[in-house]
């Protein structure tokens, strides 16, 4: 028998009744941490301008792409098998390739095209970086709301940012491991995650991760919605009240592209347990930590260095 489909809660982030979408959103994050947002406020023509740019930058040769490989900043192009070595694939890179543009768009820290073969690479890139920006703070204010907090509690905009093109070629041959995982299993480890696709399938999520077996279901493409999830450090803050939750990229023989973009807390944020996830008989399960300290743990044990 294979997959069910997961049927996520669409949230409408125009609607004027911010008391029902705090409560769907509410809901959606403890049966399934995901959801799907629709009158986002991406328009398709950005949508449309950052595919074409990432498919024209992934097709160049290996060679070209790996000129902006990936700095110590964790930004520039990573290659495929170099991230993700998640357990259910063996030590197993992904058989993804993706590009890393982070906060402060304007930094060195930043890796760019050449402008010259890549004109409108950058303007592309920064206009959807903030236009998702944007989506965030709408839907981090409604998870604000929906936790009893201020609506600006989370403060996006001093937070950190990664906004990643993705490129999954679809052929499990391409890869020295042969496996049909574009990405492994894993869950995020942010705080919240945008995700538009091209709606080639592929996307399943595993709502109960210590489940054997793991019970799979596909999470299927509505027309101009993004999928939204949330991260390890957003359960973390909500004392797991909300869901971080297991998903993966399988592999269908088709080429299939994607963006992301991962929102953190600005570095200096002391996550601890949020006053209405707690009480006497539901104790905070973590101490506080700083979100860089946080984000440096995951990051060292995510990638590794060749």
């Amino acid at each position: 028998m294979g997959p069910v489909s997961a049927d996520l809660p669409v949230i409408d982030l125009a609607s004027p009744d911010i008391a029902a979408a705090t409560k769907s959103i509410r809901q959606a994050l403890v049966d399934y941490g995901f959801l799907y947002v629709i009158n986002h406020g991406i328009d398709d023509a950005t949508m449309k301008s950052v595919y074409a740019e990432s498919k024209k930058f992934f097709e160049q040769s290996m060679e070209e792409k790996m000129a902006l490989e990936k700095n110590s900043s964790h930004r520039g192009y990573i290659r495929p098998d170099f991230e993700g070595f998640e357990a259910d694939a063996g030590g197993k890179g992904d058989l993804l390739e993706c590009f890393h543009i982070g906060s402060g768009k304007s930094q060195d820290v930043n890796q760019w095209p050449s402008a010259e073969r890549f004109p409108s690479w950058k303007e592309t890139m920064e206009k959807y970086y903030d236009c998702a920006m944007a989506t965030s703070k709408k839907v981090m204010s409604l998870i604000a709301l929906s936790l009893d907090l201020d609506a600006e509690f989370f403060q996006p905009d001093g937070s950190e940012t990664i906004l990643r093109p993705i490129h999954y070629s679809g052929n499990a041959m391409e890869s020295k491991y042969g496996s049909d995982h574009g990405a492994n299993a894993h869950t995020d480890y942010g705080m919240l995650t945008l995700l538009s696709t091209d709606g080639t399938p592929g996307l399943q999520i595993c709502r109960d991760k210590d489940a054997r077996p793991q019970l799979w279901e596909d999470v299927h493409h509505i027309q101009g919605a993004l999928v939204v999830n949330i991260g390890d450090l957003l359960e973390r803050w909500t004392n797991n009240v909300y869901r971080s939750t297991l998903h993966r990229v399988l592999m269908v023989g088709k080429e299939r592209y994607s963006v992301a973009f991962f929102v953190w807390p600005s570095p200096d944020t002391m996550v601890t347990c949020i006053e209405s996830c707690c009480s006497e008989a539901n104790p905070p399960r973590y101490p506080p930590i700083r979100s860089d300290e946080y984000l440096e743990q995951r990051l060292t044990s995510t990638y590794k260095y060749k």
